[in-house]
């Protein structure tokens, strides 16, 4: 079985990453006509990461999922609260049954430079290049994740990355980088753990 890592936060709340060895056949208890994805690669890494979530949580209502036009899938009933991310060949899940969650993966790409003034703010620039010297291309993928594991921890759409998502300093010895979302006046934490060139960001309230 390849986790890759697995991680409990708390009583309540846990997360895991799955490395995809496997052909679509391996998930075929998941219905796969509910993901309404026909690009091979992607659908199996949709498979992976519902499969995770099962494995997680062998409990888990997979069939109850909603996906909305717009935002993050959720349960009606809120029995568990989830987030689920993929990149290459990796899926990662977490998942909660009281807490608001988010999560992100990706690997480390120089293609970050090219769009860092999209999602960093001058002043996080300045912040992040007084703290390292220079911002290189795995820093920037540690920093692209850390927004989007906030915006699928806020789960809807309408999110400046560069004005509502305000990174600072990072703390390294906790692995959390501090963060202000405006658009919900509030401070929280963002998670990180590296992987050799593989980032893992959650957020958790």
């Amino acid at each position: 079985m390849p986790i890759f890592f697995q991680h409990q936060i708390n009583l309540t709340s846990k997360l895991a990453i799955w490395k995809i060895e496997e052909l679509a056949l391996f998930f075929s208890k998941i219905d796969s006509k509910q993901l309404k994805i026909l690009h091979p690669q992607k659908q199996l890494q949709q498979l992976a990461g519902r499969f995770l979530l099962n494995f997680l949580e062998p409990e888990f209502p997979l069939a109850m999922i909603q996906v909305p036009q717009f935002g993050k899938p959720f349960l009606q009933n809120d029995e568990f609260i989830f987030s689920i991310s993929h990149c290459g060949n990796f899926a990662a899940a977490i998942l909660s049954k009281d807490s608001k969650v988010g999560i992100d993966i990706e690997i480390s790409t120089v293609r970050t430079f090219k769009v860092v003034n999209k999602y960093l703010s001058e002043k996080e620039i300045e912040i992040f290049v007084e703290q390292f010297s220079e911002l290189d291309a795995s820093l920037l993928t540690l920093l692209w994740s850390a927004k989007e594991a906030v915006f699928k921890w806020h789960g809807q759409n309408q999110v400046d990355f560069r004005k509502d998502i305000q990174l600072n300093k990072l703390n390294k010895t906790e692995n959390i980088i501090p963060c202000f979302f405006a658009k919900t006046n509030q401070q929280i934490n963002i998670h990180f753990r590296k992987f050799e060139d593989l980032w893992l960001t959650w957020v958790i309230d």
